[in-house]
């Protein structure tokens, strides 16, 4: 593909670590950060230092504080905010010319659910409903094992690219055949973003299992594969109760592919969270779920599934669903049970 403009909205390890693989491939990229610091440092140190520090960056990232700029000066635009900030970015957005009238291809790397007034909702599902009507069947998301450090540092990484529009599925897939990065097309939009959300919801529960196993004569390599098994079911219940179409979804990288990478490399963010857990009693700072959601950035990182927990246990009890691992950590983040009890509880009693 010949070199083209692409935006991202949202300056985070995984926004900045896809940057810089697209410039490997000749693409031009402009990060948007409502931080300034941010912006001066990939500007004039080329190196996102707050959010993924240590990796250079190459000469064709830039970045702004305008987000109507690097909206509307681009050919494809990726959406990279986390859950809890996307909706007020794209609130942002919306009246920019390439926005307004669809001329900009947009891909949407942000994980988890969305509040709305019926209930939680996938991120697709929310972007469609206020972004112009052209979308509505035309965006594409991104997923997949991809730690941003290891994408940044050009190792190979495979990603899916879910779309209702196969055409666009596949020109984002030939914008991100760059190097080190293998891409494949799915049409199940519902299931990629599922496996997307919820790995991040076990890997805290399997982040606590790895710190409480360390040191236990009950529990070892064998209990973390019976817990990544389980959770990987609970996955795919979630999954087809919400409309997941095909079953290969859970079985790809996009499922067990990426809840392997969450669950058991030394970049996951959830799995730290968990692990900090037990080692340094960090839930003993918040009263509870929401207190912690508020308080979310004093953890100093951003574990994605705390807030995907919440609206897990709502889907789950509108939809009557047995998800005993993430009713688990809602549980634990709630300060209903203590980590170790639960873990007990769920492995030896079943």
């Amino acid at each position: 593909m010949k070199s083209m403009r692409v935006g991202f909205i949202g300056s985070g390890a995984w926004g900045t670590g896809l940057a810089q693989a697209l410039a490997r491939g000749e693409h031009f990229i402009q990060l948007y950060s409502h931080d300034k610091d941010v912006v001066d440092a990939i500007n004039y140190k080329h190196e996102n230092i707050k959010y993924l520090p240590g990796y250079k960056l190459s000469e064709k990232i830039s970045a702004s504080t305008d987000i109507a700029e690097v909206a509307d000066n681009n050919e494809f635009l990726f959406l990279a905010s986390p859950s809890l900030y996307l909706l007020d970015n794209v609130k942002h957005i919306l009246n920019v010319p390439s926005v307004a009238h669809g001329k900009v291809q947009i891909g949407v790397l942000t994980k988890g659910f969305m509040p709305s007034s019926d209930g939680p909702k996938l991120i697709l599902e929310m972007l469609a409903s206020i972004l112009p009507e052209f979308y509505r069947h035309n965006l594409v998301y991104i997923a997949g094992p991809s730690h941003a450090e290891e994408v940044a540092m050009g190792k190979l990484t495979g990603l899916i690219a879910a779309s209702e529009n196969p055409k666009n599925s596949i020109e984002f897939r030939e914008l991100l055949r760059v190097p080190g990065v293998m891409v494949y097309s799915s049409f199940d939009v519902i299931g990629v973003q599922i496996c997307a959300a919820v790995k991040n919801v076990i890997a805290i529960v399997y982040g606590c299992l790895d710190a409480v196993a360390e040191n236990s004569d009950i529990f070892g390599d064998n209990s973390e594969s019976l817990l990544l098994a389980a959770g990987l079911n609970e996955i795919q219940t979630l999954g087809f109760a919400m409309g997941a179409t095909h079953a290969e979804t859970f079985t790809s990288i996009s499922g067990v592919g990426d809840l392997d990478v969450s669950c058991k490399s030394k970049w996951g963010r959830n799995r730290r969270f968990g692990r900090e857990i037990i080692q340094t009693e960090l839930l003993s700072k918040f009263k509870n779920l929401d207190d912690l959601i508020l308080h979310i950035s004093d953890i100093g990182y951003l574990p994605e599934g705390v807030v995907a927990c919440k609206y897990v246990h709502e889907i789950a009890e509108a939809k009557n669903l047995k998800l005993l691992i993430c009713n688990g950590l809602y549980r634990i983040l709630n300060r209903e049970i203590e980590p170790a009890d639960f873990l007990t509880e769920l492995l030896m009693k079943g």
